[in-house]
């Protein structure tokens, strides 16, 4: 769907993450993703608010953008859809977490999520499932190269998500993250297997 607040958010999008890329053979820039979990959400929702979080998702976590400039710009709906869905940079002491806290964290936040939240995370790890399947089949050794040597703790934390959006999830999206998760933990079974052939 598209509207003036929309553009606005794609338009920040592109801003903020223009320096970065995503993992793969060529520097894609990282837009792509956020457009591609956008397009995903939209075969599920035409609500405006949702479709906006989902461009924005990752703006908190990985660009200088704050969240009282969120608030401010796109109102406190899409703010809050994206907090749920921002792996904390530091625990409620103020000392910064580590990549399992951030984890653990980002799904004790899918625990009491609103349900647009839950979509915006379906659609973000399709998108991120489908294109390690896309990109890294046959070329097992470049997936563990980009994204390290540990599958059983990865699946460990894939499955924790899983588990609370089947369990949450009222929304058709959910089918299409099961569908890409199974493919992934196929995908995962076959990367270990080639690493442990040679």
């Amino acid at each position: 769907m598209y509207s003036y607040k929309v553009e606005q958010a794609i338009r920040a999008a592109s801003i903020l993450h223009k320096d970065q890329v995503r993992k793969g053979a060529l520097p894609i820039p990282y837009i792509s993703h956020l457009i591609s979990v956008m397009l995903i959400l939209s075969d599920y929702t035409n609500d405006e608010d949702t479709i906006i979080a989902a461009l924005l998702h990752d703006t908190i976590e990985d660009t200088p953008y704050t969240e009282s400039e969120m608030r401010e710009d796109f109102g406190n709906n899409v703010t809050n859809i994206v907090l749920h869905v921002t792996e904390p940079s530091h625990n409620k002491n103020g000392v910064k977490t580590s990549a399992l806290e951030k984890k653990v964290a980002y799904i004790d936040q899918l625990q009491v999520a609103p349900e647009a939240a839950l979509m915006v995370a379906a659609a973000d790890k399709s998108h991120n499932f489908r294109t390690v399947v896309e990109e890294y089949t046959g070329v097992y050794d470049r997936f563990f190269k980009d994204f390290g040597p540990s599958t059983d703790k990865r699946l460990e934390v894939y499955q924790a998500i899983s588990d609370v959006l089947n369990s949450r999830l009222k929304n058709a999206i959910v089918h299409e993250f099961n569908h890409t998760f199974t493919e992934y933990k196929e995908f995962l079974i076959n990367a270990k297997k080639s690493r442990d052939e040679h």
